[in-house]
């Protein structure tokens, strides 16, 4: 059986990932405690040791626009770290199979949608998660630079915006869903006649569940290499996971504040950014590859609160 490291399998993308591989291959892990991934020679030392046939790069750094803003050193540093130990780390080990999850803010502020893997590097990235952005890039050169150099099978996924069960909840760095979905529950059991909202409520984003994102890295692991190469470029050669479709905020908002039940009004502070006006991808390339998302946003969306509600008191400690 085919033994699979998956990097960061506590966090959201990581244990989705290990919830679909589990029974088909043999699931490597690493508590923090046991392997700290921006140590060079610790993450070196452990994959030399352990030696995986896959390497599954879902540890990463992440927040949401607030998060961005107050901490752009911690995330351009730590994430380049991490990425660069995995993906060197693994190629020093002899692992010639790896897969890097990225995300759909390395493409420019104005991109052209839907955006399509092609727009790489072609203008500005939006300014409140530039290094992040900047950081996922790397990783997606460093997967193409050691193939192009050393003939390895390391491959990359940007999924876009994700949701699902184990997000982070936390009002000071959690992604949009999460947010919503904790400060609706909160103000419904305090009975808070209005809930504040980032931005102008106007920009869109495409949101896609994680339990989607892992089949799709699945469905990618267990193509053969030949195929893919048929759709990539060797140096544009990241795959986008999407739904292919997007709400306003504004919209995403009102059905989340009608799944908890919140009965109050929605007020939109203007002082706070929107981040990017639109992120759509184009997700025709997977699709030519014979992958779709199957979870519908609304299900999504009762799903995770369903499990937010289960979840709660263990999330507030």
């Amino acid at each position: 059986m085919t033994g699979i490291f998956v990097a960061g399998h506590n966090g959201m993308v990581g244990s989705a990932i290990c919830r679909r591989l589990n029974g088909e291959a043999q699931l490597l892990t690493a508590d923090r405690s046991e392997l700290d991934l921006t140590d060079q020679t610790a993450t070196f030392n452990w994959l030399d040791d352990k030696k995986p046939d896959v390497v599954v790069v879902a540890a990463a750094k992440v927040g949401g626009i607030g998060a961005n803003n107050m901490y752009p050193a911690e995330f351009i540093t730590q994430n380049l770290m991490i990425e660069t130990n995995l993906i060197h780390g693994a190629f020093q080990a002899g692992c010639e199979r790896l897969l890097f999850l990225g995300s759909s803010c390395i493409y420019p502020k104005l991109a052209d949608q839907p955006m399509k893997e092609e727009s790489l590097l072609s203008g500005p990235l939006e300014p409140t998660n530039e290094p992040y952005a900047l950081a996922k890039i790397a990783g997606i050169k460093l997967c193409e630079s050691f193939n192009r150099q050393y003939g390895t099978d390391y491959r990359s996924l940007m999924p876009t915006n994700l949701y699902g069960s184990g997000d982070n909840f936390n009002l000071e760095d959690s992604h949009v869903v999460s947010a919503l979905i904790r400060r609706f529950h909160e103000a419904k059991d305090v009975g808070d006649s209005e809930v504040a909202i980032w931005g102008t409520g106007k920009a869109m984003r495409e949101l896609l569940h994680v339990d989607d994102l892992a089949d799709a890295c699945a469905h990618i692991l267990e193509l053969p290499k030949e195929k893919l190469d048929a759709v990539n470029e060797p140096m544009c050669s990241q795959i986008n996971v999407g739904t292919g479709e997007d709400v306003t905020i504004k919209t995403l908002a009102q059905m989340i504040r009608q799944i908890v039940g919140y009965e109050g009004e929605l007020v939109f502070d203007t002082s706070k950014p929107d981040g990017a006006p639109r992120k759509l991808l184009d997700v025709s390339k997977i699709k030519s590859l014979g992958w779709k998302a199957k979870i519908g946003l609304e299900e999504g969306l009762r799903s995770t609160y369903d499990w937010f509600v289960a979840n709660q008191d263990s999330l507030r400690r």
